[in-house]
């Protein structure tokens, strides 16, 4: 019984988590970091970032990928299997919905003023992903105190160097790069 609860939960949350987040994978973190971290209390901050890192290495989409490590931590294959379909499970009902709808009121006002006022909303919601995931990665906490993690800077200094320099440089290679610093240091 508690283990039907759980995936349960899992559904409903991830379910919650893609209906109201707009814009991609990254501008479901904030969200993902309130229900799973805050409220649910399934994974610490910490690991958030571990989530956050694999998530974005491994091929498919971000949502599908944290989604599906998220439940397997929780419920196992089958956690996994649950929380990825309730994370999806909004996307498809939206988009029939829109390809029902959309022909009919693509030209009209109001559909077009709503995805003009989406926009900014979205691109904010990516500014402060940016923003907490730099905040979280780049400071230490040493008991009361938050240090600045001067190595952090310098690998991320050099990998931004690194892709300014090689534009046509594959992401895999940096990630490579950045793993290896991480790494030695």
């Amino acid at each position: 019984m508690a283990y039907i609860k759980i995936l349960l939960e899992l559904f409903f949350v991830f379910f919650k988590i893609g209906l109201f987040t707009i814009g991609g994978g990254y501008a479901m973190i904030p969200m993902i970091e309130d229900e799973i971290v805050m409220q649910k209390g399934w994974i610490t901050s910490n690991e958030i970032l571990n989530f956050l890192a694999i998530s974005e290495s491994t091929p498919g989409p971000f949502a599908i990928n944290i989604a599906t490590l998220i439940g397997f931590q929780q419920a196992g294959i089958l956690g996994g299997i649950v929380a990825t379909i309730g994370v999806v499970t909004p996307s498809f009902i939206i988009i029939y919905v829109i390809a029902k709808f959309m022909s009919k009121f693509s030209e009209n006002y109001y559909v077009k003023t709503v995805f003009k006022v989406l926009k900014p909303i979205i691109i904010g919601l990516l500014i402060s992903v940016v923003v907490s995931l730099v905040a979280k990665n780049l400071f230490i906490t040493e008991g009361t105190n938050q240090l600045l993690d001067w190595k952090a800077i310098i690998i991320m200094v050099v990998i931004f160097a690194l892709s300014q320099i090689f534009k046509k440089a594959h992401p895999i290679f940096l990630i490579l790069i950045s793993g290896v610093l991480g790494y030695i240091f």
